[in-house]
């Protein structure tokens, strides 16, 4: 979960050095930070009024519920359908979801129909199509202050639209995109392509910045929360923190990565099953959780372990010293950060695609391959509750801020709206 940032933060740090491009260099030199609150207007140089002071979060309205009627169940997914609302106006796969930030009101799909929607979650009813894009959408997301959203299919082609008039306001053809990511307190955009480079936008103008990786594709990417760093994952299985240092790298392909809340932790997962631990300040490894400490899997024979498992999903408990890995075979870790030790174990049907923590709780949800989102007690290893609907697997899904609502896209061309919040929280 991300932090939030202090308001005003930004005023008094005085600006960081020019940033060096060392092409394929393995290390990268670090750049001194000055003492003090950072100063996200550093991220970008020569990205001048840009406000990156957080606006206070409007409370939105809470709108009723529209409940849709049972339909008859298609598919080898067979079963009940706990879902409020379905948005089904995509013809494919549906691979991406992101809410709008200010009011979690407004969902963006984006799917392998070439298609992004952007729909109402009260309803499903649709606000506009994002038009235009040329390949499977694989990336969306809305601003900080949910004013644009983008939009990023497979072949680079990204896209931005004002929210309010509905037109587009930017577009610019990249490499092969790997994955894209606003920052978190102003309209700058950032996305990894398959040539290594990662992209730094300005929106709507377009200035423009390049961070060359290695020669290998930067698979994975986040900002760091203190708004001027941030964390890119290659396939060579190093990472590069911009601006600082490159850290120690596994064997394998890097595949996610996640931050603490005060991004003094990195945890970085890869297609060897290996999830480490990594200082942003040093750049050096302090933990490693190896894929034997998961759980005994069944005997393999030479070479197969990486072929049959990965990690696929991490992140860092915001209220206890936890964190998650979630493994392609179905295993949820929960490992404890203090004693860097095995907590709990949660095994699921099927492959876990994604796990999100609620903030403010030791809470995981888990999206699956068997198409249910199910959410766990990190604390116990308890399976609390589960929710059902989808015909096919989960591709993605997202939380809204009070972990009242999951949306979830999926493979049977649908999107949901899952309401989860409970009595007892």
């Amino acid at each position: 979960m991300e932090s939030e940032s202090e308001s005003g933060a930004a005023a008094d740090t005085p600006p960081l050095e020019t940033l060096s491009f060392h092409g394929d260099e393995e290390i990268i030199e670090v750049v001194e930070l000055d003492p003090g609150p950072p100063d996200p207007d550093d991220l970008a140089q020569e990205m001048e009024d840009v406000d990156f002071e957080e606006e206070e979060e409007e409370e939105g309205n809470e709108e009723g519920w529209v409940l849709e009627p049972q339909e008859g169940v298609v598919g080898s997914m067979e079963g009940p359908d706990d879902s409020e609302v379905t948005f089904a106006l995509h013809s494919a796969s549906v691979f991406c979801v992101s809410l709008d930030p200010k009011t979690n009101t407004l969902a963006v799909t984006g799917g392998e129909d070439d298609k992004a929607f952007v729909w109402r979650l009260s309803d499903g009813e649709l606000l506009f199509e994002c038009a235009g894009h040329k390949d499977s959408v694989t990336c969306a997301g809305f601003s900080h202050d949910s004013t644009l959203v983008a939009t990023g299919d497979m072949s680079g082609l990204l896209k931005v639209w004002q929210v309010d008039t509905k037109e587009e306001v930017w577009s610019f053809e990249a490499g092969d995109l790997e994955w894209m990511e606003w920052h978190p307190r102003a309209p700058v955009l950032l996305a990894g392509t398959a040539d290594g480079n990662t992209w730094m936008w300005k929106v709507p103008n377009g200035d423009c910045k390049t961070f060359q990786g290695p020669n290998c594709p930067a698979t994975c990417g986040r900002v760091l929360p203190d708004g001027k760093r941030a964390v890119v994952g290659y396939e060579d299985g190093t990472i590069r923190i911009w601006d600082l240092k490159q850290g120690s790298g596994g064997s394998g392909p890097l595949t996610c990565v996640a931050t603490n809340q005060d991004g003094s932790l990195i945890l970085t997962g890869s297609v060897d099953c290996q999830a480490k631990l990594v200082s942003a300040t040093t750049g050096k490894v302090v933990g490693v959780f190896r894929p034997e400490t998961v759980a005994s899997q069944p005997s393999l024979g030479e070479g197969e372990e990486s072929e049959s498992n990965s990690v696929e999903s991490l992140g860092f408990c915001s209220v206890m010293p936890l964190a998650a890995v979630g493994y392609l075979d179905g295993t949820l870790a929960i490992y404890d950060l203090a004693t860097q030790t095995l907590r709990h174990q949660c095994q699921h049907q099927s492959g876990i695609v994604q796990l999100l923590w609620e903030a403010g709780t030791a809470v995981v949800y888990t999206c699956s391959l068997d198409g249910i989102v199910r959410l766990w007690d990190a604390r116990t290893g308890r399976l609390l509750t589960d929710y059902r609907g989808h015909t096919a697997e989960i591709l993605d899904f997202a939380l809204s801020k009070d972990a009242s609502l999951v949306v979830t896209t999926s493979g049977d061309h649908k999107a949901k709206v899952f309401c989860v919040q409970r009595p007892d929280r």
